[in-house]
């Protein structure tokens, strides 16, 4: 859940939320969510915040304070953007028991594109809010290359729910230390779980091995914090269940929202290429089961600054790539050794 201001303090970079742009044709429920975004977004524009108010839901309302508080908020917003100008791009996106609606748009008086974004319950209430610049973090490494030869942490078939290097494709790259982070998942026929998803078991990733990509020496690890119920999320332990790696060079490798009790290494461990580090789950700040993955240039959780992953042979869409950075909505797999 996010407002138009987000969480403050801290936690305002901690964000590893499963926002998709969706890259396939629109269900009849994708269709209705984007009628609902559109809907929502324009009363936003016009002002009809007591509306809006009384579509949130209580822990929504609570984020934002009262009505007066959301009111003000919106007509500082207005204020600084003016008249929407263009809409560049809208997406929706399914999220566990949510459905997400995204817009790219510019403004009269807006410093470049802005980024809009509404979840929405399957009782169609609002869970979720944000309105901000498409602007991702500075970087002093867009020309880096990465020095340990990375493969994909994992078996099989996996999809790129995140990644990229603007916005619009990873909604990570407006945090400094998350500037080149993945969210993987896997996918069958256009769905991340079987069923309804109500429980984590539902989700074709989870229990699924994650695999160290290079050699490296374990430095921190959790392992006890208790898996989220699809749709709720743990701001308060944003790393979940978590590895991190040295893997020498000044690079660190940060694996986030493992299963509870499934990390099988330990502080101090030597681990090579392919070596189990553990399982994907769905603990921490997630919204559900996948797994989240970054290099930055410090071992310091929310710390240092980000840096580009690149991979080595893998197959995407099914052609292959020698070295190479995921991006959204791409289907990955690593050649076999």
């Amino acid at each position: 859940m996010q407002s138009g201001h987000e969480q403050r303090g801290r936690t305002r970079r901690r964000w590893c939320l499963l926002g998709l742009l969706w890259p396939f044709a629109l269900s009849a429920q994708e269709s209705d969510t984007l009628q609902t975004g559109r809907e929502l977004t324009e009363r936003f524009y016009a002002g009809q915040t007591d509306a809006l108010w009384d579509r949130f839901n209580p822990a929504m309302r609570e984020a934002l304070g009262s009505r007066q508080q959301f009111a003000a908020f919106q007509q500082q917003v207005a204020g600084q953007l003016g008249d929407e100008q263009a809409v560049l791009s809208e997406n929706v996106a399914p999220a566990a028991r949510y459905q997400v609606y995204l817009r790219q748009a510019t403004f009269e008086q807006g410093p470049g594109p802005v980024v809009i974004q509404w979840t929405v319950t399957d009782a169609d209430q609002v869970a979720g809010f944000f309105i901000q610049p498409a602007q991702a973090a500075p970087s002093p490494y867009t020309d880096y290359q990465t020095h340990a030869r990375l493969r994909l942490p994992f078996r099989g078939d996996w999809f790129v729910y995140w990644g990229g290097r603007d916005v619009a494709s990873n909604y990570h790259a407006r945090a400094r230390d998350q500037r080149y982070a993945y969210d993987f998942l896997r996918l069958e026929d256009g769905r991340s779980y079987r069923g309804e998803g109500t429980q984590n078991g539902d989700y074709y990733c989870f229990g699924e091995p994650i695999l160290a990509p290079a050699p490296g020496t374990v430095l921190a690890v959790e392992n006890e914090l208790p898996d989220n119920a699809p749709g709720a999320m743990d701001p308060l332990r944003p790393l979940g269940n978590h590895v991190i790696l040295d893997l020498g060079q000044g690079e660190y490798a940060f694996f986030a929202h493992f299963r509870q009790g499934s990390v099988a290494v330990e502080t101090g461990d030597q681990v090579a290429t392919g070596d189990t580090l553990g399982a994907c789950g769905n603990s921490g700040n997630s919204s559900e089961p996948h797994l989240h993955f970054h290099l930055q240039d410090s071992p310091q959780p929310f710390g240092g600054d980000g840096l580009p992953a690149a991979f080595m042979d893998y197959r995407v869409d099914g052609e292959t790539v020698e070295r190479g950075e995921p991006v959204r909505g791409e289907r990955i797999r690593p050649l076999a050794k």
